[in-house]
C-alpha cells in the first residue's frame, strides 16, 4: 500500500523536478545520467520560463548534498548547472544565474579545496558566456574577495596549495571578463576591486619570480600548455589581459596598488621584481597610455624624495626600463616636467649627499646617507634622462637641452641651484651633473638645421664653461660640443690622438656641406675657434682634454667645413703652435708638448681631407723630421700611459715647425684665400673671459665699477689732437709693457677697495659721483635753454648794456587765454 502511496505521490510532482531527480544516478560514482541530462535540456528549452525553477531546485539539492557530505551528488549537480548554462542563451537566464551563483558562493565557502576547486571551474565556464540579456543587480564583491583570498591561500599540502591558488587566479581572471566591459556591472577598476586583485596577482608572481616573462606581448597559449602552467605563469597571462582591458580613465587605478605593494614590501631596492612588473605593464597596456605609467612612475618618485637612496634609485631604475620599451614621443604632452622631474631629484640628492640630511625635520635624523648610494642614484637619474631623451624627436629634443641648459648655474647669468647648505661644492656638484645629463640628451642627437638646433642662447652659456678652471667641466662641455656636432658617427675614429698616414682606412663619413650648416659658421666659427684656442691655455688640461679638442676639430672639418673654414682652421692649428713656443702663459712642459702633438696631427689630417699634394708634402717632412729629432713633439710620445718629455723645451729650429708662408704658398695656389692664410690668428678678447673666470662678488663689483668709471663724465673731456709720428709709435712700443702694469696695478687697487673699504667709503663715492653727474646735467640745461622773448622785457645790466633775462620755459607766465 506504501508503494502504491508513493509512487501516487511521484506522479503528482512538478515535470521539471522529476527531470532533476532522474539526472541522479543511484550510485554517484556512475556520474550524470546522460540520457535524462538530454531530456532535462530539451525541457529547458522548449519551457524557457521554467529555467529559475529547475535552477532553484538543483541550487537546494546541492545545498542539501554538501551539508550531508554527499560530494558525489555535488559534483553531478554542478555538471548539471554547467550544461544548462552552455545551452540556454534565452531571457529567463538571468534568473537561473542567480541560482548558479549562489551554488557556487557555497562551493567556495566550504572548507574543501575540492569543492573550491569545483567551483571556481565552474564559475570561469561561466565567465566565458556571452548573455544575450543585460544584468541591473548582480554583484560579484564577493568572488573578488573569495578569490583574492584563495590566492594568498596558505594550505598546508605544497600541491593542494598550489592548485587553490591557481583556482583562485582563475577565477579572478573570470570575474575581469565578465565585467570588464558590462557598463551595467559594479565597475571592476574602482580602487575597492583593484586593491585586491592587483596585490594577489603580484603576490603569485613573485612566488615564480625565478621564471622569467617569455615575451614581450601576451601568448594565446593552446590548452596542454595552460595546463603545465605554474602559478606565476597563470599570474601573468592574467595580469596581461587585465591591463590589455584597461581604457584610458582606469590606467591610474591599475597601477596604483602595483606601486604601492611594492613599497610595502619593499621591492624597490631589489630593483628585479619591480622593473619585471613594469616591463609586463609596459608591454601589455595599449601604446598610446604608455605615458600615463611614465607619469605615475614621476609622481611617485616625488613622493619618495625624502627616502633612501636606494629606493629612489630602484624607482629611477624602472622608469629607465619603462622609458626604453615606450614608444617614441610616449612621454606624453609633459616633456619639460618629465626632465624637470629628473633633474629636482639630482638636485636633492646632491644636496642629501653634502649636507648629510635630508632636511631639518628631527623624525629623518635616524636615516644615515650613503655618500655611494647617492652617487649610483645621480648615475642613474643621469642615464634616465638619456633614454627618455632618445624616445624624442629631434625638436623636443632641442627643448629639452635648452631647458636643462637653464638650470644650470652659470657664473652671472643663470642663479645658482644648490642650497645654502651645501655651499659652493654644491653649485660646482650641480653643474657637473647637469652637463652630464645634457651630454646623455645630446649623444644620438641629429639635425640637419644646425642654426635652429642649437641657438645662441644655448651655445654662448655652453661654451663659457670652457673657460672655467674646473677641468672635469671643461672636459664634460668639450664632449657635449663633440657629440652635437658629431651627425654621421664619426666620433669613435677619433678618440685618440695619432699621426695617421692614410685617412682612407678611417672610412669618414662625410657629406657636403649644406646651406644652413654654411649660415652656422658663418655666425659662430670665431666663437669656436676662440674658445678652442683658450681651452689650449688652460694649465690644468690633461690628455682627455686634448683628445676631446682633437675630435673637435676633426668633426668640425669633416661635419661644418667650407673652404673659408678650413682656412680659419688651418690658421687656428698654427696659432696653437705659436701659443705652445711663445709660451706666454708659462704653461707646463707636457701642455706645451701636447699642443705641439695636438697641432701637428690635425694638420696631417686636414691636409689630407684638402687633397693638396704641396701641403701633405710639408706636413709629412715636419713630422718626419719631429720623429728623427723631437719625437716628443709627436702624439705617440705625449699621449700614453707614462709621456717622454723632456726637462725643459729648447727654441725649436725652423724645419721641426710647420711654416706659415709655406702653407700659405702651396694653398694659394690651389685657390685658397692666401692674404687670410697669411694673417695670423689672435683670439679677440671679450668679456666673457672674466665673466666664467669671476669667483667672488668683490670682482663682480669691480668689473661693474671699471666700466662706470670708463664712462664717467670725468674721463669725457676733449684732449687736443695729438701728431702722430714714428717716435711716438715706437714710443708706444717699447711703454706697452709699463701700461699693461699699470692697469693691472688699477684695477687690482678697484678690487681692493671694494673689498675691504667700509660700506659708508663706497656709499660716499657712489653719492659724490650722482653729484657730479647731476651738476652736469644742470650745465647742459641751461645751454640748452634759449632765451624766449619775455613778457618781463628787458634788464639793464652794467655799462650801460642790455642783456635779455632767462627765463626757463616751465617757469614763463602766459596769459590765460594762452593755455589750452
Amino acid at each position: 500500500m506504501e508503494t502504491c502511496v508513493c509512487g501516487c505521490c511521484g506522479a503528482l510532482r512538478p515535470r521539471y523536478k522529476r527531470l532533476v531527480d532522474n539526472i541522479f544516478p543511484e550510485d554517484p560514482e556512475d556520474g550524470l545520467v546522460k540520457a535524462n541530462m538530454e531530456k532535462l535540456t530539451f525541457y529547458a528549452l522548449s519551457a524557457p520560463e521554467k529555467l529559475d525553477r529547475i535552477g532553484a531546485y538543483l541550487s537546494e539539492r546541492l545545498s542539501r548534498d554538501v551539508a550531508r557530505h554527499r560530494y558525489g551528488y555535488v559534483c553531478i549537480a554542478m555538471e548539471a548547472l554547467d550544461q544548462l548554462l552552455m545551452a540556454c542563451h534565452c531571457q529567463s537566464i538571468n534568473l537561473f544565474v542567480e541560482s548558479f551563483l549562489k551554488m557556487v558562493r557555497k562551493l567556495l565557502e566550504a572548507d574543501k579545496p575540492n569543492l573550491q576547486i569545483l567551483g571556481t571551474n565552474s564559475f570561469v565556464k561561466f565567465a566565458n558566456i556571452e548573455e544575450d540579456t543585460p544584468s541591473y543587480h548582480r554583484s560579484y564583491d564577493f568572488f573578488v574577495s573569495r578569490f583574492s583570498e584563495m590566492c594568498h591561500s596558505s594550505y598546508e599540502d605544497p600541491d593542494i596549495r598550489t592548485k587553490i591558488r591557481m583556482a583562485g587566479i582563475k577565477g579572478l581572471q573570470g570575474v575581469v571578463r565578465k565585467t570588464v566591459n558590462d557598463e551595467l556591472q559594479a565597475n571592476i577598476w574602482d580602487p575597492q576591486h583593484m586593491d585586491k586583485i592587483v596585490p594577489s596577482l603580484l603576490f603569485n608572481l613573485q612566488q615564480g619570480e625565478g621564471t622569467e616573462s617569455r615575451s614581450p606581448s601576451p601568448l594565446q597559449a593552446s590548452e596542454r600548455e595552460k595546463e603545465k602552467e605554474s602559478p606565476a605563469e597563470l599570474t601573468e597571462r592574467c595580469f596581461r589581459e587585465l591591463l590589455g582591458r584597461a581604457a584610458y580613465g582606469n590606467i591610474k587605478n591599475a597601477v596604483t596598488p602595483v606601486l604601492t605593494h611594492l613599497d610595502n614590501h619593499s621591492l624597490w631596492e631589489s630593483k628585479t621584481f619591480a622593473v619585471r612588473c613594469f616591463k609586463i605593464i609596459m608591454y601589455s597596456i595599449q601604446s598610446q597610455h604608455s605615458h600615463l605609467v611614465i607619469q605615475q612612475l614621476l609622481s611617485h618618485l616625488d613622493a619618495n624624495s625624502k627616502n633612501s637612496a636606494t629606493v629612489r634609485a630602484g624607482i629611477v631604475e624602472v622608469l629607465l626600463e619603462a622609458a626604453a620599451i615606450a614608444a617614441s614621443g610616449s612621454v606624453g604632452p609633459t616633456v619639460l616636467e618629465v626632465f624637470n622631474t629628473l633633474l629636482r631629484q639630482l638636485r636633492l640628492s646632491v644636496d642629501y649627499e653634502l649636507t648629510g640630511s635630508y632636511d631639518s625635520c628631527g623624525n629623518i635624523g635616524s636615516k644615515i646617507i650613503k655618500e655611494h648610494e647617492e652617487r649610483q642614484l645621480q648615475e642613474a637619474v643621469i642615464k634616465t634622462i638619456g633614454s627618455f631623451a632618445n624616445t624624442l624627436p629631434t625638436y623636443q629634443r632641442s627643448e629639452v637641452m635648452l631647458f636643462i641648459m637653464g638650470k644650470i648655474p652659470v657664473p652671472g647669468m643663470h642663479p645658482v641651484l644648490a642650497s645654502e647648505k651645501s655651499g659652493l661644492e654644491g653649485n660646482r656638484m650641480i653643474q657637473v651633473m647637469l652637463l652630464k645629463s645634457l651630454l646623455q640628451v645630446t649623444t644620438g642627437f641629429q639635425t640637419t638645421n644646425m642654426l635652429t638646433a642649437l641657438p645662441s642662447s644655448f651655445l654662448d652659456p655652453l661654451l663659457a664653461f670652457t673657460l672655467m678652471e674646473d677641468a672635469e667641466i671643461r672636459l664634460l662641455v668639450l664632449e657635449i660640443l663633440v657629440s652635437l656636432i658629431d651627425r654621421h658617427d664619426n666620433w669613435p675614429k677619433f678618440t685618440s690622438i695619432s699621426i695617421i698616414s692614410d685617412i682612407a682606412v678611417l672610412k669618414l663619413k662625410v657629406d657636403k656641406c649644406s646651406r644652413q650648416d654654411n649660415l652656422f659658421m658663418k655666425k659662430h666659427a670665431q666663437q669656436l675657434y676662440r674658445h678652442i684656442f683658450l681651452a689650449c691655455k688652460e694649465e690644468s688640461s690633461s690628455q682627455p682634454h686634448f683628445e676631446a679638442l682633437y675630435a673637435l676639430l676633426a668633426l668640425l672639418s669633416i661635419e661644418l667645413a667650407n673652404e673659408e673654414v678650413v682656412v680659419d682652421l688651418i690658421r687656428l692649428a698654427l696659432a696653437l703652435q705659436d701659443l705652445a713656443l711663445a709660451n706666454e702663459e708659462t704653461l707646463p712642459i707636457y701642455n706645451r708638448c701636447a699642443i705641439h702633438a695636438l697641432s701637428a696631427s690635425y694638420l696631417n689630417l686636414i691636409c689630407q681631407l684638402t687633397t693638396v699634394p704641396a701641403f701633405c708634402q710639408h706636413v709629412q717632412e715636419v713630422i718626419e723630421m719631429r720623429q728623427k729629432e723631437v719625437p716628443f713633439l709627436l702624439p705617440e710620445d705625449v699621449f700614453i700611459e707614462s709621456p717622454r718629455i723632456p726637462k725643459t723645451l729648447e727654441k725649436l729650429e725652423g724645419h721641426v715647425l710647420f711654416l706659415q708662408s709655406k702653407i700659405t704658398e702651396v694653398l694659394g695656389g690651389s685657390g685658397y684665400n692666401t692674404d687670410r692664410l697669411a694673417t695670423p690668428y689672435v683670439p679677440l678678447p671679450t668679456d666673457e673671459d672674466r665673466l666664467s673666470k669671476r669667483k667672488s662678488i668683490g670682482e663682480t663689483i669691480s668689473l661693474q665699477v671699471e666700466v662706470e668709471s670708463r664712462n664717467s663724465p670725468e674721463k669725457e673731456e676733449r684732449t687736443p689732437a695729438e701728431e702722430i709720428t714714428f717716435e711716438t709709435l715706437k714710443n708706444a712700443i717699447v711703454d706697452s709693457v709699463g701700461m699693461e702694469e699699470q692697469e693691472r696695478e688699477r684695477r687690482r687697487q678697484v678690487v681692493e677697495k671694494f673689498q675691504k673699504a667700509p660700506f659708508e667709503e663706497i656709499a660716499a663715492h657712489c653719492g659724490a659721483r650722482a653729484t657730479l653727474l647731476q651738476s652736469k646735467l644742470n650745465q647742459i640745461f641751461e645751454i640748452t635753454i634759449r632765451p624766449p622773448p619775455s613778457p618781463s622785457g628787458t634788464i639793464t645790466a652794467g655799462y650801460g648794456q642790455t642783456q635779455s633775462r632767462s627765463v626757463p620755459v616751465y617757469e614763463m607766465k602766459f596769459p590765460d587765454l594762452c593755455v589750452y
